[in-house]
């Protein structure tokens, strides 16, 4: 049986407030992270999700250890309340935000070189036609 959680951690990161969607998958953990702008409102965010989530551009899966927990209601209160009082992202996260990270920059780099090198032989067959047009009136 495949199960699937998420959490969605907002927390103020200066000069703007950032969520950071955290989705476990068959015991693979995916981040993105998501940018706020000013303190967004639990309707807001609640807007943005519903809007949103199939969008987002997750990191490539990391592993990560799930943990079955009961499903006490105190229980879960209390992790609640913890997670509110600790803020940041996870090192799990983190790490996963930096494997998107440099996913994104070789993507960057490679779209780059073959706009570099389309324009190169653009203005190279340019040039051979201009040198064509020359030898063409005599």
């Amino acid at each position: 049986m495949d199960k699937t959680s998420g959490k969605l951690t907002v927390f103020f990161e200066e000069p703007f407030w950032v969520g950071v969607f955290e989705v476990i998958c068959d015991g693979k953990l995916s981040v993105c992270k998501v940018t706020f702008g000013a303190e967004p409102k639990d309707c807001e965010v609640w807007e943005f999700i519903l809007h949103n989530f199939y969008k987002l551009r997750f990191s490539p899966a990391v592993e990560a250890d799930v943990k079955q927990t009961a499903d006490n209601p105190k229980r879960r209160q209390r992790k609640t309340a913890k997670q509110l009082e600790s803020r940041g992202i996870g090192t799990k996260s983190q790490q996963a935000l930096q494997k998107q990270r440099d996913q994104l920059k070789t993507e960057r780099r490679q779209k780059s070189r073959e706009q570099r090198e389309a324009v190169k032989q653009r203005q190279y067959e340019l040039k051979q036609q201009k040198r064509k047009e020359k030898h063409k009136g005599h």
